[in-house]
C-alpha cells in the first residue's frame, strides 16, 4: 500500500503546504491590521474552496464510472494528461512565487478589507481553491493508476495532516522551514512521478482507442519479471514503470522527464545567481528571506494571540445568522456536483416490464433506446423460469436473470448498442420460447455478448479430457501397486520415490475430483478435522503414507495403509466409466484446481513429512494445462485475448516452479525464502484471476 501512497502523500504535503501558508499569511494579515472581526469571512472562503475540490473529486469519480469500459480509459487518459499539465505548472509557479508570495497576498488582502466582506471571501476562496482544485485531479489521477488500493487516500490524508501541522508550527513561529528548498526537492521528486502518471494516461489513451500503437510494445517483461514482487511494485505505486510499456509511453515517459527536469534544473540555477531580497523586518505576514541567496526562510509571523476568528459587529448590516454563509458555500458546490453526477449518469428505464412465460415470452418489450437499460421482467407463468436477452441471429446473451419464480418480478440491466434483440424463456420444465426480435437504431460502439454453450458443445472436451483421465487412473493403478510391493519387500526408500510418483499422477487429474465422490476421501484424504488428526484411523490415502514412510514407522504399520490406497485406486479405476461427469463441471475446474493449489499446496497445509508440496502445485498446473487444451476452441471463439494472457500467467509459474526443482528434489515450502514464496503466490494468484472468466464464458444455456 505504501507505494501506493507516496505519491499522494508527497501532492497533499506539498500543495496542503502551500494552501496552508495562504491561508497563515492572510489571518497574520488580518490580525496585524486590527480586522480579527473579518477572518470568518477568510475561513468562509477557505471552507467553499474545500467544498468546490471534493466535489469536483465527486464528479471526477461518479462521471467516470458511469462510462463503458473503453470510455472510462479514454476519460481517465486525457484527466491524467491534464493533471501532469497542472502539476507541472505548479512546480514552476511555486518555484518563482515563493520569494513574493507573502507581498502579493498581503496586497490583495488589503484591497479587499476596503471593498467589502464579499470581496474577502472570493479573495481567500481564490488563493486556496486553485491549490484545492490542482490536488483533487492528481489524487483521482493517482487513485485510478493504483486501483482499488486504499494507499492514495492514506498517503494523502497523512500528507495534509502534517501539511496543517507544518503551518500551524510556522505561524506559531515555532518552527523554520527553507521553503525554496523544500519546494526545489519536491518539485523535482514530482516531475518524475508526472512521468509515469504521463505515462499511464498514454496507455489509457491508447486503450481506450484515442492514440494509436496499443500493441507496439517497447519491451515486454511479463514473463521475466515478477509482478507481485517488492520492487516492481514499488516501481509501478511510484513511478508508474510496468513491465511492459508501449513505445509511445517510453516516448513520453522520457521526453517529459528530459524536457521538465532540464528546464526546472537550469530554472533553479538561475534563480540562485540573482541576489537575495533585503530582509524584511519580522512583521506579521511576512515571509522574511535568508541571508544565503535567493533562500527562502519560511516564518509566517502573526500577532502574540491566537487567530481565532470572533463575533463580527452587529447591528443592521449582520441581518441573517452566522451559519447561513458557511453551509451555503458548501452547500451550492455539493448540489452542483449532485446535478453535473445525475446528468451525466445515463438513465435506465424503468417503465417497461416484460413477461416471462411460455404463452407469453416478451410481452411488452418495445425497442428501448441505446444505452443503459433496466428491464422489469415478469413471470406470468406457473413455473420458475431463466430468461435471457439475446441476438436471434447468434444467440448470444447480453443479460439474464436465473430462477424467476411465479409471480416474481426482477430487473434485468443491460447496455443496449445498435442491433436485433429479443428475448429467450426457458422454463424449468417445458421448451424454451423466443419473443419476436426488435432492432435498435443508433447507438456507437459495440456491446458485449457471450455466446452461449450448449451440452452439446462440452461433449467433445469431456470425451477428450475423460480419455485423459482413464489413462491417468491407469498409471495410478500400475503406481500404487509398485508403491505396495515395495512396503511388502520393505524397500522403503524405493517406496518414497514411488510414493512421490503416484501422488502427481493423482494430482494432474484434478478436473475429475468431483466425480471420485468418496474414492477421493480415500485416495487423498487429509488429517484436517480428523478427532485423532493424523492418529486417527480414517485418515487414510496418500498423506497418511507419507507421514509413515516421513516419520520412521515400519513396512509392518505401513502395510495395510498402503494395501488400502492400492485398493482404492483399483476401484475408482473400475467405477469411473459408470460416474456421472457432469459437462459443465469442466469449466469449473479450470479454475477450482488452483485454488485448492494456492490454499493447500502453497501454504504446506498437506504437507505430513516428504516437503513436496511444489511438486504437487506442479502436477496441478499441469492438470489445468491439460484442461485448458481441451476448451481452447470454445474459449477462443468467445474471448480471444483470454487464452494469450493465461498461458503467460502458466509459462511464469511453471519457471518459478521449475527454479525449485533439482534433480529429484523440491524445495519445501516452508524453506523459501519470503520473496521468492511471494513470487510463486502471486503467480497463482494472477492466473486465478485471468482463469475467473472461464465458468461464466463457458456456462451451458439452454436454449432449447
Amino acid at each position: 500500500m505504501w507505494d501506493d501512497a507516496f505519491p499522494s502523500f508527497l501532492i497533499g504535503l506539498r500543495e496542503g503546504l502551500e494552501a496552508g501558508l495562504i491561508v497563515s499569511i492572510l489571518v497574520a494579515t488580518l490580525v496585524r491590521a486590527g480586522a480579527r472581526n473579518r477572518l470568518p469571512q477568510v475561513w468562509t472562503g477557505v471552507l467553499a474552496a474545500i467544498a468546490l475540490a471534493m466535489s469536483f473529486g465527486a464528479v471526477l469519480t461518479f462521471t467516470a464510472a458511469s462510462l463503458s469500459a473503453t470510455a472510462q480509459e479514454a476519460f481517465g487518459g486525457t484527466l491524467s494528461v491534464i493533471a501532469v499539465a497542472f502539476v507541472t505548472a505548479m512546480v514552476f509557479w511555486m518555484r518563482r512565487s515563493a520569494r513574493s508570495l507573502a507581498g502579493e497576498i498581503k496586497e490583495r488582502v488589503t484591497g479587499a478589507l476596503a471593498m467589502g466582506s464579499g470581496v474577502l471571501v472570493l479573495t481567500s476562496f481564490l488563493a486556496v481553491g486553485r491549490e484545492g482544485l490542482e490536488t483533487a485531479l492528481f489524487l483521482w489521477t493517482t487513485a485510478r493508476a493504483a486501483g482499488e488500493s486504499a494507499g492514495p487516500l492514506t498517503g494523502a490524508g497523512i500528507g495534509l495532516v502534517l501539511a496543517a501541522g507544518l503551518c500551524w508550527g510556522l505561524y506559531r513561529r515555532v518552527l523554520k522551514i527553507n521553503l525554496t528548498r523544500f519546494f526545489t526537492y519536491t518539485g523535482a521528486v514530482l516531475i518524475v512521478i508526472a512521468a509515469g502518471v504521463l505515462g499511464y494516461g498514454l496507455r489509457d489513451l491508447q486503450e481506450g482507442g484515442v492514440l494509436p500503437g496499443n500493441t507496439a510494445y517497447a519491451f515486454d517483461l511479463t514473463s521475466h519479471v515478477d509482478a507481485g514482487s517488492w520492487y516492481s511494485t514499488l516501481l509501478q505505486g511510484v513511478l508508474n514503470i510496468t513491465p511492459a510499456m508501449t513505445w509511445l509511453q517510453v516516448a513520453g515517459y522520457a521526453g517529459y522527464l528530459a524536457v521538465v527536469m532540464t528546464l526546472f534544473v537550469r530554472g533553479v540555477r538561475g534563480v540562485r545567481g540573482v541576489p537575495a531580497a533585503p530582509a524584511a523586518a519580522p512583521e506579521p505576514a511576512a515571509v522574511t528571506s535568508a541571508p544565503e541567496p535567493a533562500v527562502v526562510t519560511a516564518a509566517v509571523t502573526s500577532a502574540p494571540e491566537p487567530a481565532v476568528a470572533g463575533p463580527g459587529p452587529a447591528g443592521a448590516a449582520r441581518r441573517r445568522p452566522v451559519w447561513v454563509v458557511p453551509v451555503a458555500v458548501v452547500a451550492v458546490p455539493a448540489v452542483v456536483a449532485g446535478l453535473v453526477v445525475s446528468l451525466a449518469r445515463p438513465k435506465p428505464t424503468s417503465g417497461e416490464t416484460v413477461a416471462v412465460s411460455e404463452t407469453e415470452c416478451g410481452k411488452g418489450f418495445t425497442a428501448p433506446e441505446p444505452g443503459r437499460q433496466t428491464f422489469r421482467m415478469r413471470n406470468t407463468g406457473d413455473k420458475t423460469s431463466e430468461v435471457y436477452l439475446i441476438d436471434p441471429g447468434s444467440n448470444a446473451v447480453y443479460g439474464e436473470v436465473e430462477g424467476l419464480a411465479p409471480g416474481t418480478t426482477r430487473d434485468l440491466v443491460a447496455t443496449v448498442a445498435g442491433g436485433t434483440y429479443a428475448w429467450r424463456c426457458v422454463p424449468s420444465s417445458g421448451r424454451a420460447v423466443t419473443s419476436r426480435s426488435v432492432t435498435v437504431s443508433g447507438g456507437t460502439g459495440s456491446t458485449k455478448a457471450v455466446v452461449p454453450v450448449s451440452e452439446n458443445d462440452l461433449a467433445a472436451p469431456l470425451k477428450a479430457y475423460t480419455a485423459y483421465v482413464e489413462q491417468g487412473l491407469a498409471t495410478l493403478v500400475a503406481q500404487t501397486r509398485t508403491l505396495d510391493a515395495d512396503i511388502a519387500g520393505n524397500h522403503l526408500a524405493k517406496a518414497r520415490t514411488d510414493w512421490l510418483a503416484a501422488h502427481l499422477t493423482y494430482s494432474s487429474l484434478g478436473a475429475a475430483y468431483g466425480t471420485f465422490e468418496d474414492y477421493d476421501q480415500k485416495i487423498n484424504g487429509r488429517a484436517d478435522g480428523l478427532p485423532g488428526g493424523v492418529a486417527d484411523r480414517d485418515f487414510a490415502g496418500f498423506h497418511r503414507v507419507e507421514y509413515g514412510l516421513w516419520h520412521a514407522q515400519t513396512a509392518g504399520q505401513l502395510k495395510a495403509p498402503v494395501q488400502a490406497l492400492a485398493a482404492a485406486a483399483a476401484g475408482l479405476q473400475k467405477a469411473f466409466p459408470t460416474q456421472d461427469f457432469a459437462p459443465g463441471d469442466l469449466p469449473l475446474r479450470a479454475h477450482e484446481i488452483l485454488e485448492n493449489t494456492l490454499q493447500f499446496e502453497l501454504t504446506a497445509d498437506t504437507d505430513e513429512g516428504s516437503g513436496t508440496n511444489l511438486a504437487t502445485a506442479n502436477a496441478n498446473l499441469a492438470g489445468t494445462r491439460e484442461l485448458l487444451t481441451v476448451l481452447r476452441p470454445l474459449l477462443t471463439a468467445r474471448a480471444p485475448k483470454l487464452l494469450p494472457a493465461v498461458d503467460a500467467d502458466i509459462a511464469r509459474l511453471q519457471q518459478l516452479l521449475d527454479a525449485e526443482h533439482r534433480g529429484a528434489n523440491w524445495t519445501p515450502v516452508e524453506q523459501l525464502d519470503t520473496s521468492t514464496r511471494q513470487r510463486i503466490g502471486g503467480a497463482t494468484g494472477q492466473l486465478l484471476e485471468d482463469l475467473a472468466p472461464v465458468p461464466d464464458l463457458l456456462e451451458i444455456r439452454k436454449s432449447a
